[in-house]
């Protein structure tokens, strides 16, 4: 937020010469208001040349256009063209971010990023930026066409306020709300750990980014639930889940939640899938598991119950027990996960069936 409002400001010099103008139009007169508002925006250029020590290409357009449409007005004695300048700049940035917008090349991406060579933008902040563009198009286009019609048809006073003022305004309102926006989003993003490869948080990211291709390293837990008669719960996974939709898995598995333990996410996840408890629930072993969209630190338990299984159809599409031998005829056969599969060979070496 902050630098959103500084890159506002940068802005701000190219209103001064617009003040100048209506403040000495009350006491000297419109042509000696256009020469003072010329001398003020060759003041602004100088100034913001020796503060940078550089001419500032924005500031320079500014003033070379304030020059050329407050010259027309002195030389034909009309004010109108000298009015029109801030609409003139406007339609430009318009344009710009219209094409930004709404079309394939985001030119204010590019010049981002050639300020910020070392941001890098996911995709799910390229989608954001892109609707966030949209919004400001459209603030954009509208204020663009109050100026021109203030310049036409409405008093000094009322144009310099919709040429200067008025842009503040809405760009504030503007701001407050996408504020709003984003910390009402972020209260709803589910966040995880981030882990290195020894398995310390090193920091959090959201479930999307985990899950968008970046290998971020994130926990998982895994639980393989057992009867007396040692058969394995398998879950069949929801047609709607992000990672291998619709087949067979884990009895358990779940993320584990920012500053949330193992065991508590153990706990939950048992509960919300399968409706059982987890106090006898034993840990076998951790290990990384990579695949073509996430990477995992997953811990994985093991436990013998006699409670009632009662998968939820609101997390998984089903489930079964079965015999390891049956487990074992299907490896292969795409009809398990390729990361249950991984897991089962460790199982079966750290479990003795009978």
């Amino acid at each position: 937020m902050q630098n959103k409002f500084k890159y506002l400001s940068l802005l701000l010099p190219g209103l001064l010469p617009l003040f100048v103008f209506i403040l000495a139009d009350e006491f000297a007169g419109t042509t000696n208001a256009i020469i003072l508002a010329l001398i003020a925006g060759g003041a602004v250029f100088v100034y913001t040349w020796i503060r940078n020590k550089k001419a500032d290409a924005f500031v320079l357009f500014d003033t070379l256009l304030l020059a050329a449409f407050g010259g027309v007005s002195l030389l034909l004695h009309d004010d109108i063209f000298f009015k029109l300048k801030p609409g003139i700049i406007q339609t430009i940035l318009v344009v710009i971010i219209g094409l930004s917008a709404y079309s394939p090349r985001n030119i204010m991406l590019n010049m981002a990023q050639r300020y910020m060579p070392d941001k890098e933008f996911d995709e799910a902040q390229l989608r954001q930026l892109r609707s966030q563009t949209r919004v400001l198009f459209w603030l954009f286009f509208t204020h663009t066409l109050l100026v021109f019609y203030s310049a036409f048809y409405m008093s000094k006073e009322a144009w310099a306020f919709i040429s200067g003022g008025l842009f503040y305004v809405i760009a504030g309102l503007w701001f407050v709300v996408e504020l709003v926006r984003q910390r009402i989003l972020r209260s709803n993003i589910e966040w995880l750990p981030v882990l290195n490869e020894e398995g310390k948080v090193i920091g959090k990211a959201s479930r999307a980014q985990v899950h968008s291709g970046s290998k971020v390293l994130h926990p998982v837990v895994h639980l393989h639930v057992f009867n007396k008669k040692g058969e394995l719960f398998v879950q069949k996974r929801s047609i709607d889940k992000d990672i291998q939709p619709g087949k067979w898995d884990t009895s358990v598995g779940g993320h584990i939640s920012f500053k949330e333990t193992p065991q508590k996410a153990l706990q939950r996840e048992a509960k919300e899938e399968l409706n059982i408890k987890t106090g006898d629930a034993k840990f076998l072993f951790s290990y990384i598991w990579e695949s073509d969209v996430e990477k995992e630190f997953v811990y994985t338990f093991a436990i013998t119950t006699d409670q009632e299984v009662t998968p939820d159809p609101r997390e998984l599409a089903g489930g079964t027990w079965m015999k390891i031998g049956e487990i074992k005829s299907k490896l292969g056969k795409s009809f398990f996960t390729p990361n249950f599969e991984h897991e089962f060979q460790m199982l079966i070496k750290r479990i003795v069936f009978k």
